[in-house]
């Protein structure tokens, strides 16, 4: 029988955490004076060291590479770290990636999921009385686990879950194994679905630092079909400031909406990425856009077919986030996709090292493979 302890103080685990949220999360963590992070990171294509290159002198953070479905290393680092919280930030997402080969998505975003879980059942009964209160599960999944809207409405925490294309489906079924060790087995566990995120470190196959780094470059910038697919916009750091919220004052068995309410369509986002990236590297200063002959970065818009069933509308209605949390975010859209310009226009040697033999920014999802993009 496994003897009672206590949990550090303020150590959390973060699974995931050299992708895009988790290492965002990593850092809103560290502001904590008392915090200290755990990240453990398999590094696939879109975690990467690089996204932590910031902290990794920070004797407050402690990086594991390895899988989330590996049990015994879970039982080791939860055994030597004593986390009061775990953070399950670990997925494949990109969603043309799940159309090409699902395996990836099963193995990681459900059995790694089921993995986890079943470590952290283990690790809560064996806390005692007080800090097993204390202990929760936080796992990060998305609003595409419920399909798609129509013109109107939002999605709410009752909303049936109708997945619609193999990367949803893996977080939906996810969702349904955290919420059913949390009523079988009482583990403390909270859902949090977010909006699409964007900001600092996210991975170039998405829209947003895929729109900013082909325009630089004078390449076509590509929407599907008619660019009239709608997302709701949170800036990253916002959503992180949630999560730490969603670890003080979220209840057990809950899930939680986390959104900006910045719906716009993904024409209105490369028009709006085109417009920022006019003023902040104006083509005419441009060399690569001097030579390709264009006087304004919407000229490299392209059309391109559409991805298969893909989702028309999401949003989602966050006010039982912000009555509970009281929280708010703080980024307008207009502010956040400027300073998101600017830091990818600064960070040209971190979108290569990310990029550098993984991904050449070609379009996947689909047996015609030129330009896309996902969202």
């Amino acid at each position: 029988m496994v003897s009672e302890r206590q949990h550090t103080t303020n150590t959390l685990l973060v699974t995931g955490g050299a992708g895009f949220i988790g290492s965002n999360f990593a850092r809103c963590a560290l502001r904590s004076d008392n915090a200290s992070v755990v990240v453990l990171d398999k590094l696939t294509y879109a975690g990467h060291l690089e996204n932590l290159r910031d902290l990794l002198d920070d004797s407050r953070l402690h990086f594991v590479r390895g899988d989330i479905g590996d049990v015994r290393l879970l039982q080791t680092l939860l055994g030597e770290h004593r986390p009061r919280a775990i953070l399950n930030f670990a997925a494949e997402t990109h969603v043309d990636r799940s159309i090409d080969d699902s395996t990836p998505f099963l193995r990681t975003n459900v059995l790694g999921t089921v993995a986890l879980l079943s470590a952290a059942r283990d690790y809560a009964a064996s806390l005692a009385p007080s800090a097993r209160e204390g202990f929760r599960f936080l796992h990060v999944s998305t609003d595409e686990v419920y399909g798609s809207l129509g013109t109107d409405g939002r999605f709410s925490e009752s909303t049936p879950y109708a997945p619609n294309s193999p990367y949803a489906a893996s977080k939906a079924s996810a969702d349904h194994w955290v919420r059913a060790y949390a009523v079988t087995y009482g583990l403390p566990a909270l859902v949090t679905n977010t909006s699409n995120n964007y900001g600092p470190y996210q991975f170039p196959e998405k829209l947003i630092p895929l729109t900013i780094l082909n325009a630089v470059e004078a390449k076509p910038l590509p929407l599907y079909g008619d660019g009239g697919h709608v997302r709701d916009w949170i800036y990253v750091e916002d959503h992180c400031e949630a999560l730490c919220l969603a670890l003080e004052r979220g209840r057990p068995g809950e899930r939680y909406h986390i959104g900006a309410e910045n719906e716009r369509s993904n024409l209105q986002i490369v028009d709006s990425l085109c417009h920022i990236l006019d003023r902040e590297f104006p083509c005419a200063t441009n060399p690569r856009a001097r030579s390709a002959g264009i006087r304004s970065y919407a000229e490299l818009k392209s059309f391109v077919v559409d991805r298969p069933g893909h989702d028309r509308r999401y949003a989602v209605d966050s006010g039982k986030c912000r009555r509970e949390f009281e929280w708010r975010p703080r980024t307008s859209l207009a502010a956040g996709l400027r300073h998101t310009v600017k830091w990818y226009l600064e960070h040209r040697s971190w979108c290569e090292a990310v990029q550098k033999d993984n991904y050449n920014r070609e379009r996947l999802g689909t047996a015609a493979r030129s330009g896309g993009q996902d969202q």
